[in-house]
């Protein structure tokens, strides 16, 4: 587990080093979890889209009706597109 200062935990595979989880103090209640940690579908779905504005030009985002952020949703003033 690393902690930067003023920022969120974040843990890492204690084999590999891949990312596992992360924490954001201002967002206690959630939790982000790195999909690659799963070996099956872990039976949950996205429900917003964050960081649109740096989505690759290659892999266009589906067309699911979900919420888009072109930043974070926790960020100031933040509304979907």
């Amino acid at each position: 587990m690393w902690k930067p200062d003023g920022g969120g935990e974040k843990w890492f595979c204690g084999d590999c080093g891949s990312a596992m989880f992360g924490s954001n103090p201002s967002h206690p209640e959630s939790v982000g979890i790195r999909m690659g940690t799963f070996d099956g579908d872990p039976g949950v779905r996205p429900t917003v889209r964050q960081f649109v504005a740096y989505a690759a030009v290659w892999e266009p985002l589906p067309d699911d009706s979900l919420p888009r952020f072109p930043e974070s949703r926790h960020a100031s003033g933040a509304r979907p597109i």
